[in-house]
């Protein structure tokens, strides 16, 4: 083989991983038991289909983040590990069996996101709306953050979805707008800004997230330009993850992100006013979305005492 060959298949070769990033296969009885309930409803999670890395301590935990609204794509990021194809239709009983799986769970706090669904005329707010409506009367002790598409020319569907009040309405726009066209082709970058923004201007009660990867070519000025983007929209929280290649035809990694990058963002996040950022190696949008959540409604609240103008104080009659 010549110098030349060498260097090339080199180049070509994949990334190692350090060691921060590097997890444990699942092993424990409550991941098999959470597997379990999730076939016996005839559910699909994110944890599987976007192979997260995070699945074997989620699942111990008995959390799991649900697919609705099928397995298939109607979209091909190059990131995302769904398949992409023609969708099958609908499953009308799938509402209620996610409701069910909540309440067998016990779980306190619950992430929906779906797979893109350009082949129906509302992109399925509809049925985003009815998971949401059928969690609340099955499960009323769960509070329930959605990860939605971009609903990209469905007029009218996301104001059913916020209509629908979900706690938490989460929408990722994953990468810096540069990278949009190899990474997220089928998307547009400031279009989701505009989603976000609308729905703080729909229901500003409703907490707003978004999360990007890093590791894609981006570099630090492009994130934290974006920060200020989402700022600008008003969101609440953002999750900032390394991005891993899920298969060899999906985009390369392009670097490992550092730890201290990581919290490095995270104190620039704050900075910039967001009520709450996570940003780790593992993190993923809906990782410890439970804890979270909890800390967002804190740090509101915070928010909210310390703009609170101070009594007057009573004047002296003397």
């Amino acid at each position: 083989m010549s110098t030349m060959e060498s260097f090339h298949d080199k180049e070509a070769a994949p990334l190692r991983k350090p060691d921060w990033i590097r997890v444990k296969a699942p092993t424990s009885q409550e991941f098999e038991e959470t597997r379990a309930l999730m076939r016996s409803k005839s559910l699909v999670t994110v944890c599987e289909e976007a192979a997260c890395p995070n699945i074997g301590e989620c699942w111990k935990k008995k959390h799991a983040t649900m697919m609705i609204m099928g397995e298939i794509c109607t979209r091909a990021c190059r990131f995302c590990n769904v398949k992409t194809g023609k969708p099958n239709r609908l499953d009308p009983n799938e509402p209620q069996n996610v409701a069910d799986a909540v309440a067998s769970m016990g779980l306190n706090h619950v992430v929906i996101t779906s797979v893109d669904r350009d082949d129906l005329e509302d992109g399925g707010a509809a049925h985003f709306a009815k998971v949401i409506r059928a969690i609340r009367d099955t499960a009323p002790f769960s509070t329930i953050e959605v990860l939605t598409p971009d609903f990209r020319h469905k007029q009218g569907a996301l104001e059913v979805v916020v209509e629908a009040r979900p706690d938490v309405f989460n929408h990722n726009l994953e990468t810096v707008p540069r990278l949009y066209n190899a990474i997220r082709p089928g998307a547009r970058y400031f279009g989701s800004l505009q989603l976000l923004a609308r729905v703080k201007e729909l229901d500003p009660s409703i907490f707003t997230k978004s999360g990007i990867m890093v590791g894609l070519g981006e570099d630090r000025q492009e994130v934290l330009n974006l920060m200020d983007d989402l700022r600008a929209a008003d969101v609440d929280f953002m999750t900032i993850g390394q991005y891993l290649q899920p298969t060899p035809r999906h985009a390369k990694v392009e670097r490992f992100v550092s730890p201290d990058e990581f919290e490095d963002y995270a104190r620039m996040g704050r900075a910039k006013g967001f009520l709450l950022v996570a940003s780790s190696p593992l993190t993923r949008s809906s990782y410890h979305a439970d804890r979270d959540f909890y800390a967002l409604r804190r740090a509101r609240d915070e928010q909210i005492r310390a703009a609170a103008p101070l009594p007057c104080s009573v004047k002296d009659s003397g």
